[in-house]
């Protein structure tokens, strides 16, 4: 009797390594592969929007009146990725807001409405006139939030307002390079709000800085 349970004990443990030898051993919650599964449409299978785009919850909130209108904007362009816009305006704060302050207008200005551009270059033009220069480094965006989407279904027209809050450092000095203003390594915070615009029915990928507040 006893040599028949050692035979038996030693089949199973037998068994027992064969079967971690060919399936591995799992540890903690590790989960089982998902099976893929193949299934063909019927000819009359509807595709029923389903939950919220995470690529604008990700960055609005879910309550927020703006989910609907950045809806309606991806209607009307498929690819428009709300990640990839705040992306684009991050570079652009820091291209344009230091070609503005360093007067240097034209290498932004595709960038600018008419009306910006215009104003931009009235600043400059009293600067060069007090013969007052600007030395400015960017130090980064502290914050940066999407804070207000329009959009006119008539045109196509959509405008998205970004609330920046900026460091960068800066000097402004007279015609004989005396520092009249600021203070070229102390950081200074700037707050800006800026709306951006764009036809969604073009194929331009531009942006164009449309209004600027603080």
């Amino acid at each position: 009797m006893k040599y028949e349970l050692l035979i038996l004990l030693g089949i199973a443990l037998f068994l027992i390594f064969r079967l971690r030898s060919v399936l591995g051993t799992r540890e903690g919650f590790e989960k089982s592969p998902t099976p893929t599964v193949t299934s063909k449409k019927s000819p009359d299978f509807k595709v029923i929007e389903g939950g919220p785009d995470s690529d604008i919850t990700d960055h609005v909130d879910a309550e927020s009146e703006m989910v609907e209108t950045l809806m309606s904007i991806k209607r009307v362009d498929p690819d428009f990725k709300l990640a990839d816009f705040l992306n684009g305006a991050r570079a652009a704060y820091e291209m344009i807001l230091m070609g503005f302050e360093r007067g240097e207008i034209d290498d932004v200005r595709a960038f600018l409405s008419e009306e910006v551009a215009q104003t931009f270059d009235e600043v400059v033009q009293q600067r060069h006139e007090r013969g007052i220069r600007v030395e400015a480094e960017f130090a980064g965006i502290r914050e940066m939030k999407l804070q207000a989407v329009a959009f006119d279904k008539s045109n196509n027209i959509a405008d998205l307002t970004v609330l920046f809050v900026g460091e960068m450092m800066s000097v402004a000095k007279n015609k004989d390079g005396d520092v009249i203003e600021g203070d070229a390594k102390q950081v200074k915070r700037q707050k800006d709000v800026w709306t951006f615009s764009k036809d969604m029915s073009l194929n331009d990928p531009n942006w164009q800085l449309v209004a600027t507040d603080e």
